[in-house]
């Protein structure tokens, strides 16, 4: 079962000391150990940390690049809050 991280979780996850972690499509990857292998730079994961990426994310990749990194860069999935 994936672990269930809450959007203010993400949210404080935005530099190398704490975490780095992205939403793409509901789900939550720590990017810290890769931003210095992603291609495009350090300098664009670093502005989306903490934060949705999916739209920046798919408007430069397919879904190939991401079923190759979710096993080693996933860590969970966004909770959404109850709406009532």
């Amino acid at each position: 079962m994936s672990k269930v991280i809450s959007p203010s979780e993400v949210a404080a996850h935005t530099t190398p000391e704490t975490g780095m972690y992205i939403i793409i499509d509901g789900g939550v990857y720590d990017v810290t150990r890769f931003i210095d292998e992603h291609p495009g730079g350090a300098k664009i994961l670093k502005r989306v940390a903490g934060k949705d990426a999916s739209k920046q994310f798919w408007k430069y990749h397919n879904e190939g690049v991401l079923k190759k990194y979710t096993p080693q860069l996933k860590v969970g999935e966004v909770g959404e809050r109850a709406k009532i």
